[in-house]
C-alpha cells in the first residue's frame, strides 16, 4: 500500500471488519441527514437517527464517552425535532425557519455551560482526562449540543454552531484514528455553509412576501 493510503487508513488494519462497515454506513446516513437539513426536509431526523444509533454503539465500544454522549443526545433530540418540524402552528403551516429570540439565545448559553459541566463530571468520574483530546471533546460536545437544540427548533443559527464544531472535529477525529468520520465532518462543514445560506435565502424570501 502507498504511504498516503497507510497514513489515512492504516489504523483500520486493527479494526474488526464489521466495525469498519458500520462506520461507513453511519457516515453515509449522517451525510444524508445533513443534506436533508440543508434542504429543510424532515427526513433529516430519521436518517440522522440511523447514523447516531450506529455511532453510539461504535463509540461505546471504543470507550469514547464524550463522542458517544453527543450521538446519544442527537438521537433523543432527533425525536424532539421530528415532532417540532411536523407540528402545525396553524391549520395550514408547519413550524417555520426562524431567528433565535433573546430568550432562546440565553437558553443556548445555559445549554453550553451545563454541557461543559456535565461532560467534565463524566470524564472525571471515568478518569478520562488522560489526553488533550478530552478537553477538545468537552468543547465540541457543548457546541454540538446547542447546535442540535437549535436545529430541532428550526433556528437558522444552528448552522453557525455546526460549522464551528465540524471544523474542530475534522482534525480531532483524524488524530483519534477515524479517517472516515474525519472526512464526514469535512463534508459536513461544506454542507453546513451551504445550509446556512440556503436557510438565510428562505428567510429573506419569506420577509419579502410578508
Amino acid at each position: 500500500m502507498s504511504p498516503i493510503f497507510d497514513f489515512l487508513f492504516g489504523q483500520y488494519s486493527e479494526y474488526d471488519t464489521i466495525d469498519i462497515v458500520l462506520e461507513i454506513v453511519a457516515v453515509f446516513f449522517g451525510l444524508l441527514s445533513v443534506v436533508f437539513s440543508m434542504m429543510n426536509r424532515v427526513w433529516v431526523f430519521p436518517t440522522g437517527m440511523i447514523s447516531t444509533a450506529i455511532f453510539v454503539y461504535l463509540l461505546l465500544k471504543w470507550t469514547l464517552l464524550g463522542d458517544m454522549m453527543i450521538n446519544g443526545y442527537y438521537f433523543i433530540m432527533s425525536i424532539y425535532g421530528w415532532y417540532i418540524w411536523t407540528r402545525k402552528v396553524d391549520p395550514v403551516h408547519f413550524t417555520p425557519i426562524s431567528v433565535t429570540t433573546k430568550k432562546e439565545q440565553l437558553h443556548s448559553v445555559y445549554i453550553f455551560i451545563a454541557t461543559l459541566a456535565f461532560v467534565f463530571i463524566i470524564y472525571k468520574a471515568f478518569d478520562k482526562w488522560e489526553s488533550w483530546t478530552a478537553w477538545v471533546d468537552t468543547l465540541t460536545t457543548a457546541i454540538f449540543f446547542v447546535g442540535m437544540w437549535l436545529m430541532a427548533k428550526r433556528k437558522i443559527e444552528n448552522w453557525i454552531y455546526w460549522i464551528v464544531g465540524d471544523l474542530i472535529s475534522v482534525p480531532l477525529y483524524f488524530y483519534k484514528g477515524f479517517t472516515f468520520t474525519s472526512l464526514q465532518y469535512l463534508i459536513f462543514t461544506v454542507i453546513a455553509i451551504f445550509g446556512y445560506y440556503a436557510w438565510k435565502k428562505h428567510l429573506n424570501n419569506k420577509l419579502q412576501t410578508v
